[in-house]
């Protein structure tokens, strides 16, 4: 097992990393809980033991049920179960379920702890990791929630062993964007499995634990590179995307809108392209794509005044770091270098 610490000042934990992960839950339950409510879905059917008395509560799959209509169910099943404050949370899923369950577990009774076992590589290198929860609105994704940090995560590298193919990659696009987020990515690109998943989960450790809550200076933005158009292109609908999938457009998107702006050469924006469809992941927008949905929609994620110009984060001389104030005829241009 790899353990890597989240050395937050607040709330330090470990994120467990390796094949049979999920087995050292019962150790990583807190102290002080005698009551663990287990959310996962339907679909993911995968068992684990905390140790003490639980209950398993389903929400619905996919996307969808990321809703604030999943938080309610949630809180009223876990006080009719009689869940209290000194109680666990134990996520078992994906994306969906750690964002969901953690944010559940945010609001339930003002705080109770939350321990994610990540089951898909999405998860495992981003999702279940840094205390970002939340659900979505018709207007966009995560746009009601809480930092909340977990008090372990288990990332079970066995269990994606059985993901999906297209599931698999999907977390790829995840791991695209730490490639970048890095001066040096051997470690993203070891053979093996364990060794790539921890690489990300160190990136993003160092990350929260130096900008736990998003402060001015702007660096866990960093950890949204590629996500800008990404959750535009989610949010629009109508397009055959996973979240990673779009996150690998994304991140062609921020390349060329670097160029246009001077900050990288095209050498650099190639590498971006080479690195996503090395990957398997799609480098261009989807065909009849809006750009006039996109843009307003990409300003809506960022909560920008429009008046000011939008905000992204992109590469430059000095890494990924957010950049302001850029008006529409530039990110129409890479818009459409991204046809």
């Amino acid at each position: 097992m790899i353990v890597v610490p989240v050395a937050l000042r607040s709330k330090p934990y470990d994120v467990v990393v390796g094949d049979g992960a999920r087995r050292h839950l019962a150790g990583l339950i807190p102290e002080r809980a005698r009551r663990a409510a287990v959310v996962t879905q339907g679909s993911i059917g995968i068992g684990v033991d905390p140790g003490i008395e639980y209950r398993v509560f389903t929400i619905g799959e996919g996307e969808e049920a990321k809703e604030p209509a999943t938080i309610e169910s949630l809180c009223r099943s876990f006080a009719a179960w009689g869940l209290t404050r000194s109680d666990v949370v134990i996520g078992v899923g994906g994306g969906v379920v750690t964002d969901t369950a953690g944010f559940a577990a945010a609001v339930y009774h003002r705080g109770v702890d939350v321990v994610h076992v990540a089951t898909t590589l999405l998860g495992q290198i981003d999702a279940a990791i840094g205390g970002k929860t939340g659900v979505n609105l018709p207007e966009g994704k995560n746009l009601v929630g809480a930092f909340w940090q977990p008090s372990a995560v288990l990332c079970d590298t066995e269990l994606l062993d059985t993901l999906p193919e297209r599931e698999y990659r999907s977390g790829l696009g995840e791991m695209a964007k730490y490639r970048f987020l890095t001066h040096d990515d051997r470690d993203i690109v070891d053979p093996i499995l364990e060794n790539r998943v921890a690489a990300c989960v160190r990136i993003k450790a160092a990350v929260v634990a130096a900008d736990e809550r998003e402060g001015a200076a702007g660096l866990r933005a960093t950890l949204n590179y590629g996500h800008t158009l990404a959750h535009a292109l989610e949010t629009a609908g109508g397009y055959d995307l996973r979240h990673g999938e779009a996150v690998a457009i994304g991140l062609v998107f921020a390349a060329e809108l670097a160029a246009r702006l001077g900050r990288i050469d095209e050498d650099a924006v190639a590498r971006h392209r080479a690195i996503v469809e090395s990957y398997g992941l799609p480098s261009a927008i989807p065909p009849g794509a809006n750009n006039d949905l996109l843009v307003e929609l990409m300003g809506r994620d960022k909560k920008v005044d429009a008046s000011e110009g939008l905000t992204f984060v992109l590469h430059g001389p000095n890494g990924v770091e957010l950049v302001h104030g850029l008006r529409r005829a530039v990110i129409d241009a890479a818009l459409e270098a991204c046809r």
